[in-house]
């Protein structure tokens, strides 16, 4: 049982399925990289979890507790970060978290301390500008401490690197890395990359619904395909191996460039061990051998042609 489970969750706006009975588990003190377009539904299914939107049939749970439209008990469990985060521009951020924290009922001789903890989590505890002339990075580092000041079970973040540059998105990246021992987080993106780099559980939303789910190890294991690089040492040996006819066989792709060869098969008769034993009895030695392994980009890009 996951710390937050979504089951069998339909939504429509008007005639326009957005989800499709969508069924998803998320692991406690895990990065969940929830990924998909822009308009695939992320969005919806966030709103679902915090109450804030009345799905039309199915069911999340928080915590062992049912969501309830209108009703944010739940809440209680959840920090969020929404994808443009809001702020009183007069305040310093040590003034903002302060209220954040009178709101929320945190015990006041807690708020200061916990306030300045989360500051330097984020890397803001000797800023002193007002938030009015923060950048588009700081605000969203704020909006972090922001929504882990009442020490939520889980972090949910709505497009938290977007519109940020390469040291903005790695510094929101980092941070979140260093808030996993102590939340789960439920990582909205449609950024790759970020996902690969940080996110041990992944689910792509497509067609209303999981297209893949698991851990990325998991996912490149279910969908893995023979496919290898051989690079020759001259042109001549390269060619001499792409025209062996024992590889021209219905199941195997074959391209050249130069010296490297670049073999895709769908049989798995005809994987590494099989082209071993073609360059040994031909006494053709590859300077490299590579197996390639399927990325996270090319499953996603194929799931969502």
């Amino acid at each position: 049982m996951g710390i937050l489970e979504v089951n069998r969750l339909y939504k429509s706006f008007g005639s326009h399925e957005v989800l499709k009975g969508l069924d998803m588990d998320v692991p406690e003190h895990s990065i969940f990289g929830f990924v998909g377009q822009n308009g695939a539904g992320k969005t919806t299914t966030m709103k679902i979890i915090l109450g804030l939107l009345k799905p039309d049939s199915g069911s999340v749970t928080v915590c062992g507790e049912k969501v309830t439209y209108g009703e944010t008990r739940t809440n209680r469990f959840i920090g969020f970060l929404p994808d443009v985060p809001e702020f009183y521009g007069y305040m310093r951020p040590l003034e903002y978290l302060k209220l954040c924290g009178e709101i929320t009922g945190i015990e006041k001789n807690r708020i200061r301390s916990r306030s300045e903890e989360l500051l330097e989590l984020v890397g803001l505890k000797n800023e002193k500008k007002r938030i009015g002339g923060f950048s588009r990075g700081m605000k969203q580092r704020l909006g972090i401490a922001q929504a882990l000041l009442n020490e939520p079970k889980i972090l949910i973040c709505d497009e938290p690197t977007s519109a940020l540059d390469p040291v903005g998105r790695k510094e929101i990246l980092d941070i979140l890395l260093a808030a996993k021992g102590k939340t789960t987080i439920l990582f909205s993106t449609h950024i790759l990359s970020d996902v690969e780099r940080i996110c041990d559980h992944i689910a792509v939303l497509h067609g209303g619904r999981l297209a893949l789910c698991g851990t990325l190890s998991e996912i490149k294991e279910r969908h893995r395909y023979n496919g290898f690089v051989l690079e020759f040492g001259n042109e001549e040996t390269a060619s001499m191996f792409y025209d062996i006819e024992e590889l021209k066989h219905p199941s195997v792709n074959m391209s050249r460039d130069g010296n490297t060869v670049t073999v895709l098969t769908g049989d798995r008769g005809m994987g590494g061990n099989f082209l071993l034993d073609v360059l040994s009895r031909r006494r053709i030695v590859p300077l490299k051998f590579t197996v390639l392994e399927p990325t996270l980009e090319s499953l996603f890009m194929e799931v969502v042609r």
